[in-house]
């Protein structure tokens, strides 16, 4: 019998990050855990409870990445940011943000792929492209499991953050090492300006104490 079309208000029953690591792990591409799953893995315990997870992969390897998806699995683009249909039915150069993967024998929705933009030696930020990082900066491995790098994540967040994402934010920037954290902030400043994080990195009475202005040690 046909399964019949998914619709995006379909359950959920997200994976576990080594489920993630394990269906993807046929991939001949880069792919790495991303938005909340990802700050969850780097901190070591989960922040708060999230619907769904999250991986990422650029898109010129996205094709690859689905074809690469074992039987019992299937995936939808929402197409213009509102239309499901079919990965297989997305013509080339359409807008496709994100990708859901489907457990066809649970008929619920496991993954969320997001697609982003890359060069051969760094992430290029999609939103930005003057923003970049090196890959091994921007893609970690923990545990064998490559996971976005925490400011990575904070800087997706930064443009229009929900109450949830400040959660995030308030949880993950205390860890941050001195040179993640200067990154991210000069980020902030520079190319979300006006997003309500700005505010905790300008300090506009103390300047001295934000950490994108403090001398390097030499």
């Amino acid at each position: 019998m046909t399964q019949s079309a998914p619709t995006l208000d379909l359950a959920w029953e997200p994976l576990e990050p080594q489920a993630v690591a394990d269906l993807l792990g046929a991939a001949p591409v880069r792919w790495w855990l991303s938005g909340g799953a990802a700050l969850d893995r780097w901190l070591g315990e989960p922040i708060r409870d999230r619907r769904n997870i999250d991986a990422s992969v650029v898109l010129a390897d996205l094709p690859q990445l689905i074809a690469s998806l074992p039987a019992g699995y299937d995936a939808w683009a929402v197409r213009d940011g509102e239309e499901l249909v079919p990965f297989a039915e997305a013509a080339e150069g359409d807008e496709i943000q994100p990708v859901l993967v489907r457990d066809t024998g649970k008929n619920a929705w496991v993954l969320r792929v997001n697609v982003e933009d890359g060069a051969p030696s760094a992430w290029v930020y999609k939103r930005d492209p003057r923003l970049m990082l090196p890959w091994d900066r921007a893609v970690l491995d923990l545990d064998g499991i490559p996971t976005g790098a925490p400011e990575v994540q904070l800087v997706w967040k930064a443009l229009r953050p929900r109450p949830e994402d400040d959660a995030d934010m308030e949880a993950v920037v205390p860890h941050l090492s001195a040179e993640a954290k200067a990154w991210y902030e000069r980020c902030i400043l520079s190319i979300h300006p006006h997003s309500s994080w700005a505010i905790h990195v300008r300090s506009p009475l103390t300047p001295a104490k934000a950490s994108w202005n403090r001398p390097r040690r030499r």
